[in-house]
């Protein structure tokens, strides 16, 4: 407990526990945890910083008012995960934080796994040689199947390896062994469960539907998965095109389809392990939405225009013709897709009147093509019968 010779106390502490005399090795994690009241008659910042050096994690808990800054400065950092403030008599209430805490400084100073999946782990271990001092072994093999094992070899400056093409929901036994030229460092020892796999696809999406091609997405990715398989074809039929996607990817266009076509899509996930798992999916082409070309007109006599077009891309059904005549009501024709042409009468002249024609197919309408069209007056010359001069096309939407 915190007294006059708190600082005494700790600097007993080093020597008698910390100390390579004293039997501490040097791959082995240290923790310090000292419960104070908080004062002190002689000085802690030098023993303590001597124990920091020695890389010992200090936990400090303060059961009086101690001096915050002090204490705060005297614990391993951050002080928010090494300072506690408690009553003597409530110590239960943060025993357990106390001894997680201490638990992950131990892990986080030996070998441990981490970024876990189905089929790979990361290693990660305090840094117990340098590029000149020695290197690494890394073996592992799954614990039901020693003879299955592996064997890297990395250099004394790395403090990590990244393990893949491993068995799904499968536990391993690795073993770090140290080979430093200086001094025997023990191995380290560790065992690792690899995930259930995953299973893949369990979604899949069809968007960004065209008269002419989609885009098919599916979900999820995992690592354990190599290549997916696009599988499709038109409904009703039999027949059927294939897609080679990377297992990096998670979706894929699919072109060169017909339009207002419904297509049966499958997804299969191809597993390294040689497994399938495949989904499937409709997905529907867009009918061809194009609009007619070159809408023009001719003078057919006073007050009446022909307006001609050329055919729509597509399964048309028909063309829709609107008249918005600047005097008079609109007029709305319906033709058959065989039919270009129509006629336009009551046009009175000296107006502008807007056409628009529109193809129509299946589940809806195309783009329509308008034009403005200004009728020109009519003229009556002494001694000449009435003569319609004809119209005039205005370029315009």
């Amino acid at each position: 407990m915190g007294d006059t010779n708190t600082g005494k106390a700790l600097s007993f502490a080093k020597e008698k526990f910390f100390t390579d005399e004293a039997g501490a090795r040097a791959d082995v994690p240290k923790v310090l945890v000292w419960v104070t009241d908080g004062f002190s008659t002689d000085d802690i910042s030098q023993p303590m910083q001597l124990l920091k050096d020695m890389e010992v994690t200090v936990f400090i808990i303060s059961t009086g008012r101690g001096n915050y800054l002090e204490l705060s400065a005297a614990a391993s950092q951050p002080p928010e995960k090494h300072l506690y403030f408690v009553d003597v008599d409530d110590l239960p209430i943060i025993t357990k934080e106390l001894r997680d805490a201490i638990i992950d400084v131990i892990r986080a100073k030996r070998l441990r796994a981490v970024e876990i999946t189905s089929s790979s782990f990361r290693l990660t271990w305090p840094r117990l040689l340098s590029s000149d001092t020695g290197y690494y072994v890394v073996e592992y093999a799954p614990t039901d199947d020693p003879r299955r094992k592996l064997v890297k070899q990395v250099s004394g400056d790395h403090t990590g390896l990244f393990l893949s093409d491993l068995s799904p929901d499968t536990t391993y036994e690795v073993v770090l062994i140290p080979e430093s030229n200086e001094h025997y460092i023990p191995p380290q020892t560790t065992r690792v469960t690899t995930l259930e796999e995953e299973i893949s696809p369990t979604r899949v999406l069809i968007s960004e539907s065209k008269p002419h091609s989609f885009r098919v997405s599916w979900a999820p990715t995992p690592d354990s998965v190599g290549s997916y398989q696009v599988l499709y074809g038109p409904l009703p039929g039999n027949s059927a095109k294939l897609l080679e996607v990377d297992g990096a990817h998670n979706s894929t266009v699919v072109e060169n389809l017909a339009p207002n076509t419904t297509y049966l899509v499958t997804v299969a996930a191809i597993y390294k392990s040689g497994k399938e798992k495949a989904l499937s999916a409709k997905a529907c082409t867009q009918e061809e939405s194009s609009k007619v070309r070159h809408l023009r007109f001719e003078d057919m006599g006073p007050n009446t225009l022909k307006a001609s077009w050329d055919s729509a891309d597509g399964p048309v059904l028909g063309y829709r013709v609107r008249c918005r005549r600047q005097t008079g009501p609109s007029s709305l024709l319906s033709v058959s897709p065989q039919i270009h042409s129509v006629l336009l009468t009551d046009l009175a002249s000296g107006t502008a009147n807007k056409v628009c024609v529109k193809p129509m197919y299946r589940n809806q309408p195309g783009k329509g093509l308008c034009r403005m069209v200004h009728m020109q007056h009519e003229y009556k010359w002494p001694g000449i019968d009435h003569k319609w001069l004809g119209a005039k096309l205005v370029p315009g939407v």
